[in-house]
């Protein structure tokens, strides 16, 4: 029987728990590493998140939760760095993470969960330092992106498709956001079906819950979205509002909203008076050297006026947009899972997503949302339309929002991963006594 789980170590190199999700590298990974944490340190297990120092204001230890570290280790410039410029502070990092555990007893951590190919490196290091399970999580992977281009992006490097290989051969654990990923680890990396999991993220469901379900704010639901988060946000009652939350950059495909916003005035000039479209973010990856491109876009689509370019919010203001929505766009050229289509549909809003990688999982196509296959701005125009145009269709699809967002609870997320963990200790457990009699 392997022992009971008391301290995790959790590696997120390039962007940290502490940073605001939606601008440059902060994204569904944070609030998944972040969620999971809290979850695990109210079951009774400690989890401390290392992460790279990217200001010398920060404290060497944060407390996040109770029973919740951020752990930020020094190496390299006190900056943000693009990803591309990591690899060559891995040694630095790395030895920070193994002194930190060296002021320990022997077996402080009895696992190590890494996020993203980076943090793999470093985990591979202190796996085999520790004696200790390592479980990673891709998140996002080289060979499915590369696959998957947005026009103006820039490729993944041959040193991150290597990197991954290293992760997913040196993990006793791979887990997968959806059957999808866990199928592309396998077909594509070589992974062992034996050590790979599937694990679906999850959503506060608490936090994210329609209108019409929060205290005081009504009996019935509010399905021409006329409520309190409209008028928090400054937003017109009758305004058709449409949502586009995450990073600025070419894989998010922002400017296919934006592009299907244009044809939609071009076929209906009337709709001027009550279109929004609120783009819901800051520039990340390519996007940040050009970080007026969107709007300068919009201005030259003829936008200007409609669009509402906000900068990331945080988690109850990002509620209050996907209620004040009606409908939330996903026009992604990749995602491993979509946990924005999620939480909007948690918040009784529909989705209008691109038919790729989770968002396939994340949405229930014809039931809670709708998904596009391409990325051609007139098809998300005609589905955007009809919404419009058929309201019972509408509200159809929001109901099923809301019934289908319930079965992504952090909390299954988290019974799931601890299942993963054990298991990865009992493998460990077994394999020491076939290893001591084979030496």
């Amino acid at each position: 029987m392997p022992r009971r789980i008391n301290r995790v170590a959790t590696i997120s190199v390039h962007t940290s728990p502490l940073d605001q999700p939606g601008t440059g590298d902060a994204g569904g990974m944070n609030v998944y590493v972040v969620e999971v944490a809290r979850r695990l340190a109210a079951r009774g297990v400690e989890v401390d998140i290392f992460t790279r120092a990217t200001s010398r204001a920060l404290p060497p230890v944060t407390e996040l939760a109770p029973g919740v570290l951020v752990r930020n280790v020094v190496s390299g410039p006190f900056e943000e760095l693009e990803k591309t410029e990591l690899l060559r502070h891995m040694c630095g990092f790395t030895s920070g993470v193994l002194r930190a555990e060296a002021s320990y007893d022997p077996g402080h951590y009895d696992l190590i969960h890494t996020h993203y190919w980076l943090s793999g490196q470093a985990g591979h290091a202190a796996k085999r330092r520790w004696g200790v399970p390592l479980v990673h999580s891709m998140h996002t992977m080289a060979k499915v992106k590369n696959a998957a281009l947005a026009e103006g992006d820039t490729p993944e490097p041959r040193a991150r498709v290597l990197g991954e290989e290293r992760a997913v051969a040196s993990s006793d654990q791979l887990v997968a956001n959806t059957a999808e990923e866990a199928r592309e680890l396998i077909d594509l990396y070589g992974a062992d079906p034996s050590r790979v999991a599937t694990v679906n993220p999850g959503v506060d469901l608490d936090l994210f819950q329609p209108e019409s379900a929060l205290p005081a704010r009504g009996a019935g639901p509010d399905p021409h979205r006329t409520g309190p988060a409209r008028r928090r946000l400054g937003l017109p009652p009758d305004a058709y509002v449409l949502l586009f939350v995450g990073r600025i950059q070419p894989l998010k495909a922002p400017d296919v909203l934006l592009r299907a916003a244009a044809r939609m005035l071009a076929d209906d000039p009337a709709l001027r008076d009550r279109l929004v479209v609120a783009v819901v973010g800051g520039p990340s990856g390519s996007a940040r050297c050009r970080p007026e491109e969107q709007q300068a876009l919009a201005a030259g689509l003829g936008l200007t006026g409609v669009v509402r370019f906000e900068p990331p919010a945080p988690q109850a203001e990002l509620a209050d947009w996907y209620r004040a929505a009606d409908v939330t766009v996903v026009p992604s050229h990749s995602e491993s899972f979509g946990l924005v289509a999620v939480e909007s549909q948690a918040c009784g809003t529909p989705v209008v997503a691109a038919a790729v990688g989770g968002l396939r999982t994340a949405v229930r196509d014809g039931e809670s949302g709708v998904l596009i296959r391409g990325h051609d701005p007139a098809d998300y125009a005609a589905v955007l339309r009809r919404l419009r145009a058929e309201p019972a269709l509408h509200a159809r699809l929001a109901r099923h929002a809301v019934r289908h967002a319930r079965g992504f609870g952090w909390d299954a997320t988290v019974d799931r991963l601890l299942e993963v963990y054990t298991g990865a200790l009992s493998h460990l457990a077994q394999a020491r006594p076939h290893a001591e009699v084979t030496a």
